[in-house]
């Protein structure tokens, strides 16, 4: 099967090749991480760390915000470091690349070092269009040289950091397949075919029936088999609470309006986003507390999971290398051993349990739509019910849940969404409905700025400069599209 190139007329590699992609995914291995040297039966828990890294695109690389370049926001760091703290910029660059450097010297010790990774497709763009291919090259050694593979795991994520709950359903399908060509032009076929889990920008999670389902459609439909949800995000559907043992694999269900289902396993990373959780490497000290637990009548070791920026904060820069060091030499053959979750997952199912046998959870707030009515009651009644929940609880919403219950990607943010609708109203007429191949220029260039344009970014960080960038992305996707 032939790699993917890199670049097709000046632009990443986001769309054109699907049928390679799928047949990728189609024919992969069903266990691709059962050589590491840890064996479940032994041990009595274990822990999980994942590493998030983001950079948007901006068009900043100018003085005109109408005629500047699209660069990456890293970029503007490092030739604007009197302002903030952009004078972080070159330690964030180190950030992006020292998992390829710290794997192979504790390889070299002897011992078992584990990482999981997800970044965002405008970063690995801006990261190769401001010429750091140290860092590509690097990751790309531990992502592909089978003496390193096995310890660190990909995860997917929608290429330009989009927030699920509040981008077109059909619009972050694209965000997915556009990483799955980007990854695989990056570090090969064979290494996308080992990127099983999902990893949500901000860790949110759509809770409206219909959306939530689309959103873990496109998931199963895309080949990932596991998903990462923050706790507070899901519910148990027999009670509303929390889930009980949050350490387990769980299964999500989601049902929509239509009565259809789908189901992934879900990995529940407990806690606030703190990157203090994940620098201090908490995952592991609190695994060390725990001993196996009852899962299917089988006895399991619980895991562990935690996810956190990999660049951001003080504690990230300067307290993570130390501490991972620290706890990869003592972890090392332990009782409570470093894993990532798709090593586990293939080691818990070899023990007989299955899917199925996995507790099951639901997205929050869906208990009390399923109260009152039934799945397939259609979207009408849905919506019907939603408004009056609405109207007799001001804490009910539909529009997702986060890493922090106090933010809203909907609300004081429509002077951005406003744009981002008509960018995606306009793809949809110009693209998707006459049927323009996904491998015509024409195609990409119009994908590149609408993905681009849903970057989270212009809406987490407030009004401003950064809805100003979101607007002209916007634009520029509109005057693309409005020129086919």
């Amino acid at each position: 099967m032939a790699e993917l190139p890199e670049y097709v007329d000046g632009l990443p590699n986001i769309c054109g090749h699907e049928d390679t992609i799928e047949r990728t995914q189609r024919e992969r291995p069903q266990a691709a991480f059962s050589d590491g040297g840890i064996v479940l039966g032994q041990i009595k828990s274990a822990a999980a760390i994942a590493l998030h890294m983001h950079q948007p695109l901006i068009p900043a690389g100018g003085h005109d915000l109408q005629h500047a370049e699209m660069i990456s926001n890293l970029q503007y760091m490092m030739e604007h470091q009197d302002i903030g703290d952009n004078h972080n910029a070159h330690a964030f660059h180190w950030c992006y690349k020292r998992i390829g450097e710290f794997v192979p010297q504790l390889i070299g010790e002897g011992k078992q070092p584990r990482v999981m990774l997800e970044y965002s497709g405008t970063l690995f763009h801006g990261l190769r269009k401001m010429g750091l291919h140290d860092v590509l090259d690097t990751l790309g050694n531990v992502t592909c040289n089978p003496a390193y593979r096995h310890t660190v795991e990909w995860l997917g994520c929608p290429w330009g950091h989009a927030v699920a709950p509040s981008t077109p359903i059909q619009d972050f399908r694209l965000h997915v397949k556009a990483w799955q060509h980007h990854f695989a032009a990056l570090f090969g076929l064979e290494a996308l075919g080992r990127v099983r889990g999902f990893s949500p920008s901000e860790m949110a999670l759509p809770n409206h029936p219909d959306v939530a389902y689309a959103y873990i459609k496109t998931l199963k439909d895309c080949g990932f088999t596991w998903l990462l949800v923050q706790e507070h995000t899901v519910e148990r559907p027999e009670n509303g609470h929390g889930p009980e043992k949050k350490h387990l694999p769980h299964r999500l269900v989601c049902r929509n309006s239509e009565g259809d289902s789908v189901s992934i396993i879900a990995i529940v990373k407990t806690q606030g986003s703190d990157t203090k959780l994940v620098a201090q490497m908490q995952p592991y000290y609190e695994a060390k507390s725990l001993d196996r637990w009852e899962l299917a009548g089988k006895s399991v070791p619980p895991l562990v999971t935690q996810i956190a920026d990999g660049e951001n904060g003080g504690v990230m820069m300067n307290e993570f290398p130390g501490k991972f060091h620290d706890v990869v030499r003592e972890s090392s053959g332990s009782q409570t051993p470093l894993m990532n979750v798709s090593e586990y997952l293939e080691q818990l199912f070899a023990m007989g349990i299955t899917e199925a046998d996995l507790p099951e959870l639901q997205p929050a707030l869906q208990k009390q739509i399923w109260d009152r009515i039934q799945p397939g009651a259609g979207p009408e009644l849905l919506e019907k019910t939603i408004a009056e929940l609405r109207q007799q609880d001001h804490r009910f919403h539909m529009e997702g849940g986060s890493w922090t219950n106090d933010i809203s990607w909907v609300k004081g943010y429509e002077n951005v969404l406003g744009p981002m609708e008509e960018a995606s109203s306009l793809f949809y007429e110009k693209i998707i409905k006459p049927q323009v191949p996904s491998s015509d220029p024409r195609y990409r260039n119009a994908l590149f700025h609408l993905m681009t344009a849903q970057t989270s970014c212009y809406r987490y960080w407030g009004q401003g400069l950064w809805t100003d960038y979101g607007r002209e992305i916007c634009r520029r996707a509109c005057d693309t599209l409005k020129s086919m």
